[in-house]
């Protein structure tokens, strides 16, 4: 049976950049997309990047309960798709699911048999360093970032497993670990 692997960790863990790695060793694997009321950037595509919904579109599928999970960000709407995730499965997919903790708890309560994979920082020093490596955000911004990990690594305690990303292809070979474990 095929099943919904849920990745999830705190801005600046390198959930992108693990799970980007996995899916090039694993193209057997489809990413689900999520739906969004935010304006499509340059170069993304509807279906791909995001499905792109106006806000009562939006609002519609939630009151209609077609999400698995959803959250409002700074004045956007996200969401994950019952059906999209559901057509997968049934297709005979492996769904990869890349969300905030909060999301992931969510689909937990929704779809007892989800897999939840939690992506640690090696050290709170480590994650600082990668935000302020960044170079995108303001000193006020890098601070609610790491007030809110301190957080979310509290939620981590709720997931199946704990990967730390020590070592961007040591964290994917383990996460394939426990994929494969699953999958028997």
């Amino acid at each position: 049976m095929k099943k919904l692997f849920v990745i999830s960790g705190s801005s600046g863990v390198g959930k992108g950049t693990v799970i980007k790695k996995f899916l090039e060793n694993n193209p057997n694997f489809k990413l689900s997309v999520s739906c969004t009321t935010r304006q499509k950037r340059p170069g993304e595509e509807h279906g791909v990047n995001y499905f792109y919904l106006t806000r009562d579109e939006f609002m519609q599928a939630v009151n209609k309960g077609e999400f698995l999970e959803w959250a409002e960000f700074s004045g956007n709407c996200y969401g994950t798709s019952k059906k999209f995730v559901q057509q997968g499965l049934d297709n005979g997919e492996d769904i990869l699911l890349e969300i905030d903790t909060q999301g992931a708890l969510q689909v937990k309560e929704k779809m007892d048999n989800a897999i939840l994979i939690f992506i640690l920082p090696p050290s709170l020093e480590e994650l600082e360093r990668r935000l302020r490596g960044r170079g995108t955000e303001t000193e006020d911004a890098i601070q609610k970032r790491l007030n809110t990990v301190k957080s979310e690594m509290e939620n981590a305690k709720h997931f199946h497993y704990q990967v730390v990303n020590d070592e961007v292809d040591r964290a994917v070979s383990e996460i394939e670990k426990i994929i494969k474990n699953e999958q028997v």
